[in-house]
């Protein structure tokens, strides 16, 4: 590696962008990672060097899971001081919890993490995987007197680079897979490459990288709906070692007033479960209190997600549920944002 040129590590955890299809069943399965590179000369044209990291067994981002966070973390961690830069392949039914949970778990990153995808294999014709792959490079790449632009954890997709904490996907077929419902968008990339340098996070560049490996995964999600049940509900509050619950409510947070159900929340907050509320539509924010039936959760302690997206709501509920915060702290930082994923 020289000095001149940012020094970028790649790193290959599964997904689409590496694979190939099988010739007798036609499904898509994962090659080895060597071969991507060989499929991309362009990438001996940018101006950095470029080293690469590969799960030993890639997944499909369907098998996502926590230890796999925390592995990714770990290589993280362990060349953090060596690299300018990484860019993170990983497929993207899930990318949105991973990108947004090591948001949450590399507390006063200082240097770029971007992750990126896409649609179709690297081997297809029509691939959307070289732009992603390539301009991620470029965005990790980018300095500033010698210090990277990009100081957070994000998400690259089709033209745009996404708060990794802020995004959701949307479609499974347009190679516009991703959006940023309710945060701008950090660049764009078209005839040159755009940062809106107003909106990028900002960390303390005193402290050091802390990497916070401790997840509780012993949480829910509840998607409300009309005519819901008083059992399927307390079944679900009722499971064993459950810690805490991210419920998708109507608009700005509404839901039921029926007496039964503010009674099952109160008496489970009561417990010691922390519970979430978040809204179920793409676009804007929980606003508890606003409306009569969303009072009655205000006052009872659930926990304003305001506007953060699903994704994020479940990542940060892992991640404080694995700080062992006090319950009196727990709704007061959980509301506070710690890395620029709520307003």
């Amino acid at each position: 590696m020289t000095k001149n040129n940012p020094n970028i590590l790649l790193i290959y955890t599964g997904g689409t962008i590496g694979m190939i299809k099988d010739p007798e069943t036609g499904a898509l399965r994962a090659f080895d990672f060597d071969n991507l590179l060989v499929r991309i000369p362009e990438l001996k044209l940018l101006d950095c060097n470029i080293e690469t990291i590969s799960f030993e067994e890639p997944i499909d981002s369907s098998n996502m899971a926590p230890k796999y966070w925390v592995e990714i973390a770990e290589i993280i961690e362990d060349n953090y001081d060596a690299f300018d830069g990484f860019v993170i392949l990983h497929g993207s039914d899930t990318m949105s919890y991973t990108a947004s949970i090591l948001s949450f778990m590399l507390e006063h990153l200082a240097k770029p993490v971007i992750f990126t995808g896409s649609q179709l294999p690297i081997g297809d014709l029509r691939t959307d995987a070289k732009e992603n792959l390539i301009t991620s490079i470029q965005v990790a790449s980018l300095q500033h007197y010698n210090k990277p632009v990009i100081k957070e954890v994000c998400l690259y997709f089709e033209y745009k680079l996404y708060r990794a904490n802020r995004t959701t996907k949307i479609n499974a077929e347009h190679f516009e897979a991703f959006a940023s419902l309710n945060y701008p968008d950090l660049a764009e990339s078209g005839v040159h490459l755009k940062v809106n340098n107003e909106y990028l996070f900002k960390p303390n560049p005193r402290k050091s990288l802390i990497v916070h490996k401790e997840l509780d995964s012993n949480i829910a999600l509840i998607k409300l709906f009309p005519g819901i049940s008083e059992a399927l509900l307390v079944s679900i509050f009722n499971t064993p070692n459950l810690k805490g619950v991210v419920m998708e409510t109507y608009g700005a947070g509404n839901c039921t007033t029926e007496s039964w159900f503010v009674s099952l929340l109160k008496d489970t907050i009561s417990k010691g479960i922390h519970i979430v509320n978040v809204t179920q539509c793409s676009g804007g924010s929980v606003m508890m209190g606003q409306y009569e039936t969303s009072e009655k959760l205000k006052r009872i302690g659930v926990i304003s997600g305001k506007d953060i997206t699903s994704e994020a709501a479940i990542s940060k509920l892992m991640y404080l549920l694995g700080q062992n915060i006090s319950a009196n702290l727990f709704k007061t930082i959980y509301e506070t944002s710690l890395r620029g994923e709520m307003a």
